[in-house]
């Protein structure tokens, strides 16, 4: 097998673990919601995008109109027009097809080790891509089918304080990047934007409108690094 593509289902393991209770809480809600195990793992299979999923199976379940449904789930999912953009000029060398596959398999820990990997001089060739993104899809997959399966047994997943597993994930891929220039002006500009977009905007698009203002912000500072760097340039040049 190739050295590459089992690198990437080793370094993906511990992201199956973190997906398992996230996968089996969506097929549960899906269940709980009308649709049967087949209809749950189906929509797992082909859309393959967790926190939309969980958007969008509420919606179904409180009959509102398509166009909203849609819009709200073009919402959560905007980060990925974020992310896709970001790795792009570490994937340069995949092909058009390669690149369509890593697009439809981008997640948030997939773009997380992608960006690093890239970043600190490691190939990212399609293999490793590959690798890494194959547990996590069929982990996805398989746990949601099992999840809808029993999701009957757990009942309201809500009541058991299953619904807070996804925002306690989320800030984990966060805090992930706190050794970056600018990280805590970054986070807190983000989550006060959102706090006021979720009050005047309304749920979902607070979670674009937050992410849009932490990337303007990080656009506008400039990365302590190349201050530093500025500063030692001048008293050379003194």
């Amino acid at each position: 097998m190739n050295s590459d593509y089992t690198e990437g289902l080793r370094g993906s393991v511990p992201i199956l673990v973190s997906t398992i209770p996230f996968a089996a809480l969506f097929g549960a809600i899906a269940v709980s919601n009308g649709q049967t195990v087949a209809e749950a793992t189906l929509m797992s299979a082909i859309i393959f995008a967790g926190a939309s999923q969980l958007v969008g199976i509420e919606l179904f379940g409180h009959s509102v109109p398509v166009w909203v449904i849609v819009l709200s789930i073009f919402a959560v999912n905007f980060r990925h027009i974020l992310y896709s953009a970001a790795i792009t000029p570490f994937i340069t060398h995949f092909s058009p097809a390669q690149k369509a596959l890593s697009f439809f398999l981008l997640t948030d820990p997939q773009f997380a080790q992608t960006l690093t990997r890239g970043e600190t001089g490691r190939s990212v060739s399609f293999a490793w891509y590959m690798g890494f993104a194959t547990t996590i899809y069929v982990g996805w997959v398989g746990v949601s089918a099992i999840g809808a399966g029993f999701g009957k047994l757990i009942g309201d997943p809500k009541s058991l304080g299953f619904d807070v597993l996804l925002p306690i994930y989320f800030m984990g891929l966060v805090f992930g990047f706190r050794k970056r220039s600018n990280f805590l002006a970054v986070v807190l500009v983000s989550a006060l934007v959102s706090v006021l977009a979720l009050q005047v905007v309304g749920s979902p698009w607070h979670v674009s409108i937050g992410a849009l203002a932490g990337v303007l912000l990080a656009a506008l500072l400039p990365p302590k690094a190349a201050k530093a760097a500025d500063g030692a340039e001048a008293e050379i040049k003194a």
